[in-house]
C-alpha cells in the first residue's frame, strides 16, 4: 500500500507515480477522510440492522420507537421525533404502521387534550422481545474487526459526536 495522500487523486488523472492503485484507493480514501469513513460505516451498520429488523416486519426506526416506549413509557409523537432524531413525517408513518399492526396505541394525553400519547401494547412488547434477540447482534457483526477496547472507544467518541458530551 502506498503512503496516504493529503487528498485523493482527482478524477481523470489516471494512475501516476505515487498515486494509489484502484484496489487501494478506497482504503486510502477512508483513512484520509473521516467523513467518508463515518458515512460508509454508518450505512453498513444501518443496512445490516434494517435487514435484521425487517425479518420481524418492522423498520429500524420502528424498532427504536418500540425500544423507547418500552423503556421510557408513553410519549407524544413530537417527543419521540425529537428524542430519537427522526423526521416528523417519518415518525407519523412509523407510528401509523405500528398502530395498524397493533404494536402501539394512541391515547389522548390527559395533560393536553389536543395531543396524543403513544403507548406500546403487549403485542409491541412481544415483537420487541423477538427483535431484541437479533437486531443488537448485527452490531457485533459490524464491529467484528474491532477489539473490545476499540469498540468502547468508538462508542464513546460516537456518543460525544451525536450528543455533544461523552457518556
Amino acid at each position: 500500500m502506498t503512503a496516504l495522500h493529503d487528498s485523493p487523486p482527482q478524477t481523470g488523472q489516471g494512475h501516476e507515480q505515487g498515486q494509489p492503485h484502484r484496489g487501494e484507493f478506497f482504503a486510502e480514501l477512508v483513512a484520509a477522510r473521516p467523513d467518508v469513513a463515518l458515512c460508509k460505516a454508518s450505512l453498513f451498520a444501518v443496512r445490516t440492522a434494517e435487514d435484521a429488523a425487517a425479518t420481524h416486519g418492522i423498520t429500524l426506526a420502528q424498532h427504536t420507537i418500540l425500544q423507547m416506549l418500552d423503556t421510557a413509557g408513553p410519549a407524544s409523537q413530537q417527543a419521540l421525533s425529537d428524542e430519537l432524531r427522526i423526521d416528523r413525517s417519518t415518525m407519523v408513518r412509523c407510528i401509523d404502521a405500528l398502530e395498524k399492526a397493533g404494536h402501539v396505541q394512541r391515547h389522548r394525553d390527559p395533560a393536553d387534550r389536543r395531543a396524543y400519547a403513544v403507548h406500546i401494547t403487549d403485542g409491541g412488547r412481544a415483537l420487541l422481545g423477538e427483535a431484541e434477540r437479533e437486531v443488537p447482534g448485527t452490531l457485533d457483526r459490524t464491529l467484528a474487526p474491532l477489539t473490545g477496547q476499540e469498540r468502547a472507544e468508538l462508542t464513546r467518541l460516537l456518543a460525544k459526536l451525536v450528543t455533544g458530551t461523552a457518556p
